[in-house]
């Protein structure tokens, strides 16, 4: 069980360090956010296709399977007193995993065909690189946080009745799932997923060094 509590954490804090690396390639290095030709994107692609590849595994891959074992090692905290609530907490965790899993392997898998297709034709190599990236997107939640927003909810509920975590962070799991599911608004989504993702940075970082520091049988009081 105290292993288990560890290697949680230690994903929890390679969870938050992921988000924070991802955004700065994504922002930063990529400046993704301010393409949105196609024809643009998949010249970017060409041209730092190991950096995206490598984004991906880092943010999508390497992330869902580590929440994976977060979402285990929270369950095995928490189980006790809200044996329901994080039953369902598990599955919704693990189904968003294995969507982040998906997603990041998609466009993965895409990359070779796509930089390879547009050295003899760019326009067609840009036309299934929107197709490809549709998909992964759907799959890696681009259109609302609602699984990710739905399992810190419950988490955190469970937790502030459990009294497994401390309450401050409980509130704070409570705050960014919330943000996680009112994403899914059209209108709203692009602006509260950037939200949600800073904020699970936050959230990510205390669960690591609560998990990696405390006992799972200790209550809210002696956290």
């Amino acid at each position: 069980m105290k292993t288990l509590q560890k290697v949680g954490g230690f994903a929890a804090l390679y969870m938050a360090a992921a988000y924070l690396i991802g955004m700065v390639i994504f922002l930063v290095v990529l400046d993704y956010t301010n393409i949105s030709n196609p024809a643009q994107k998949v010249a970017l692609l060409v041209e730092m296709q190991m950096i995206s590849f490598s984004t991906n595994l880092l943010m999508y891959v390497f992330f869902g399977v580590f929440l994976i074992v977060l979402s285990l090692a929270l369950y095995d905290r928490l189980k006790s007193g809200a044996p329901a609530m994080m039953q369902v907490a598990t599955v919704i965790g693990i189904i968003w995993a294995g969507s982040l899993v998906a997603s990041g392997m998609v466009a993965n898998a895409g990359i070779a065909p796509v930089v390879a297709l547009y050295a003899e034709d760019p326009t067609q190599a840009a036309l299934a690189w929107q197709g490809i990236e549709s998909v992964a997107n759907g799959l890696g939640n681009a259109n609302g946080e609602i699984l990710g927003g739905l399992w810190a909810v419950l988490v955190s509920a469970a937790a502030l009745r459990v009294g497994g975590l401390p309450k401050g962070l409980n509130i704070l799991g409570l705050l960014v799932g919330a943000v996680g599911i009112i994403s899914i608004i059209p209108g709203l989504t692009n602006l509260l997923i950037g939200v949600f993702g800073l904020s699970q940075i936050l959230w990510y970082v205390g669960l690591g060094i609560v998990l990696l520091r405390s006992n799972p049988g200790k209550t809210k009081e002696e956290v």
